[in-house]
């Protein structure tokens, strides 16, 4: 942490943030760039967090441009409008909880989950000044992003485990992290599971952290590379290329942890000491997948809990290759190399 602080080192990056990350672009050598115009894509986000961190490297240090890609972020905040833009080819890709292409494969449709991204959740879990321990969650009004996706299914989690039951909290569909802290502070809502580092910042401003979900959950993707194969299959080459640099987007964020933290804070609208404080605990809880991976583990226990809420069959067996398409990522890696799966968990070779 305290080289990462180090507020000499800090102050230079800063002064020369624009040569460090020009200089990136320069350093990507080797990687394929055309010299015709740049391949537009669309991404969709949710709302602005860290999960995107990744993505925000790989744009900022310049791999997508040096793939030859021109990345247009959209973020409506709502997961409804991003399901509606990508079925409308206004966004390409949206980097999002794997939910809605799971539910939407099992009723014949065309998302699919083509990467991964957090498998671990970033979540912690914030509440009003009044409420001091897990105990005191009874009664408590629950700001959540959606009825049926991302940080939903984590609060049933978290209540079922303290002994709560439906009718001893109530959950509100606000939207993503900034809205949920919006309305915190607003006291509209009494409790929202906050991403680090908006989490320090709640801490700060007096608000009881209750602790990381972790240890509710271990295992869960929560953010995934999502995609519609209409577009995906005819667009393979610009897939692929998207996955590569989303790649060294993530390489980056661990071996460039000073620029990172400009770059976190820029987007994150935060600050330095917070966004470098945050690249400790994204590296010590393994929230990132070294590899963009997915992880077996969290999509199974994701689809067990839609099959205990009734949107998947429950005689619906985990089936992978049923909502994943995972061979534009294999060929990210390695165009000549086939056979095995690159995942995390354990899973046979195919």
């Amino acid at each position: 942490m305290a080289a990462i602080l180090n507020q000499a080192s800090l102050n230079q990056a800063n002064i020369n943030r624009r040569d460090l990350l020009v200089g990136g672009a320069v350093a990507l050598i080797g990687l394929p760039c055309t010299a015709a115009a740049a391949d537009v894509v669309g991404v969709g986000m949710i709302s602005r967090t860290l999960f995107y961190l990744p993505l925000w490297c790989a744009t900022h240090a310049g791999f997508m441009k040096a793939e030859g890609l021109e990345i247009q972020l959209k973020n409506p905040d709502t997961s409804a409008e991003v399901n509606k833009m990508l079925r409308t080819g206004e966004v390409q890709i949206v980097l999002r909880s794997p939910e809605a292409a799971m539910m939407d494969a099992n009723r014949g449709g065309s998302l699919r989950v083509i990467g991964g991204g957090i498998s671990k959740l970033p979540h912690f879990i914030i509440a009003n000044p009044r409420i001091k321990t897990l105990a005191d969650l009874r009664g408590a009004n629950f700001g959540i992003l959606a009825e049926k996706e991302g940080t939903t299914h984590i609060v049933q989690d978290i209540t079922k485990s303290i002994g709560l039951t439906p009718a001893d909290y109530k959950m509100t569909v606000v939207g993503g992290s900034p809205a949920r802290w919006r309305l915190l502070r607003e006291g509209k809502i009494d409790v929202g599971l906050q991403p680090i580092p908006n989490s320090y910042e709640a801490e700060a401003a007096g608000f009881t952290n209750l602790g990381s979900v972790i240890p509710f959950v271990p295992d869960w993707q929560f953010t995934a590379v999502n995609a519609d194969q209409k577009w995906a299959q005819p667009n393979r080459n610009t897939v692929v290329r998207f996955l590569r640099a989303l790649q060294k987007g993530r390489e980056y964020l661990k071996t460039n942890p000073q620029e990172t933290a400009l770059i976190a804070a820029e987007e994150l609208r935060s600050n330095v000491t917070l966004t470098a404080r945050m690249l400790v605990d994204i590296e010590k809880y393994g929230m990132f997948d070294p590899q963009t991976a997915i992880n077996v583990a969290g999509l199974r226990r994701v689809h067990e809990t839609l099959q205990k809420i009734g949107d998947i069959p429950a005689n619906q067996a985990f089936d992978l290759n049923a909502f994943t398409d995972l061979s534009y990522y294999q060929q990210s890696r390695d165009p000549v190399v086939t056979g095995s799966v690159p995942v995390t968990g354990s899973i046979p070779a195919r």
